[in-house]
């Protein structure tokens, strides 16, 4: 398995490499196209390879270190279990919204996130996610395991439900970042309500993200898993660096009203993102076994990450 942590450590850090590479072109670079003439001829090769691929680069990524780590540390029926029913749902809603506008609202796909499905959604888009609708997802329901009184199908519904939240907590900063700034990946076709966003897109968020949290939850039927705190290190990791990318450019490149979206999603997110994971069991459980026994080895631990946000 240690080949595996070691893919799995290597992507996250690309994945992270990445969207701060992507960072620095678009709030540096792009905004002063006299550096970009100075480039030798491998030198504006590079940067335009960047610029168009960048964007598939951090999702495939992020996908790819999530995946390694779902594998490494639960096995691969719960990783079927989460990325079939949350690239199948997730595209079918991108599909449906890039033709009718329904559930996100009338919006197209512009380029730079990679080849598009049926020419409308790009390949990358359902690879989000999956990763970041499961990192919400590991950190809401290690969390639920600390309401011990509750019953269990409660727990799990409350999971599918915080879990959502986080994942549309994470949108309210990503859908301007993308959308609105001067390098933009899709557009809306109708003046939003929120901050340029429709209110039916946040409403397809948590709905899309509620069907298959709902559904992977019912495909793993009495196997439910909970991680420990300490096993919580790359999601919360995932999530925060998300957030970052999202916030950096929204707040750099949009004028000063989108604070309040940026606000509402560190409270929406972020702080309950860190809370989950200060909330999780100091050992990774059953919710099944009434013993409570780890079913995670302990080198998979991520002491660094936990140490630094003490």
């Amino acid at each position: 398995m240690q080949h595996l942590k070691i893919a799995e450590r290597s992507s996250l850090g690309l994945h992270a490499f990445s969207m701060a590479f992507g960072l620095a072109g678009l709030l540096i670079v792009l905004p002063h196209p006299e550096w970009i003439g100075q480039l030798s001829p491998f030198g504006l090769k590079l940067f335009g390879w960047s610029m168009a691929q960048g964007g598939v680069s951090y999702i495939l990524l992020g996908a790819v270190a999530i995946a390694l780590f779902t594998y490494r540390t639960l096995g691969w029926k719960p990783l079927l279990a989460f990325f079939t029913p949350s690239v199948l749902l997730s595209l079918s809603s991108e599909l449906l919204g890039t033709s009718t506008g329904f559930p996100f609202g009338s919006y197209h796909y512009l380029d730079g996130l990679g080849y598009k499905i049926a020419g409308l959604v790009p390949f990358t888009i359902p690879l989000s996610w999956f990763y970041m609708g499961f990192v919400c997802y590991l950190l809401a329901r290690s969390a639920m395991e600390a309401v011990a009184i509750a019953p269990r199908w409660m727990r799990q519904i409350g999971a599918i439900a915080l879990g959502a939240l986080l994942l549309t907590a994470w949108d309210l900063v990503l859908d301007p970042a993308m959308s609105q700034t001067p390098y933009p990946f899709w557009a809306f076709e109708e003046v939003g309500e929120f901050f340029g966003m429709p209110y039916r897109n946040i409403a397809g968020w948590i709905g899309t993200g509620v069907l298959y949290m709902t559904v992977a939850t019912a495909l793993q039927n009495k196997d439910q898993f909970v991680l420990s705190r300490r096993h919580l290190g790359v999601p919360v990791f995932v999530y925060l660096v998300n957030f970052c990318f999202g916030a950096t450019i929204t707040l750099v490149l949009l004028d000063a009203q989108f604070t309040v979206p940026t606000l509402l999603s560190v409270l929406f997110g972020v702080v309950p993102a860190i809370a989950f994971w200060r909330l999780a069991p100091e050992r990774a459980i059953d919710p099944s076994d009434s013993q409570n026994t780890d079913r995670v080895a302990d080198d998979l631990a991520l002491p660094p990450l936990e140490t630094a946000a003490k």
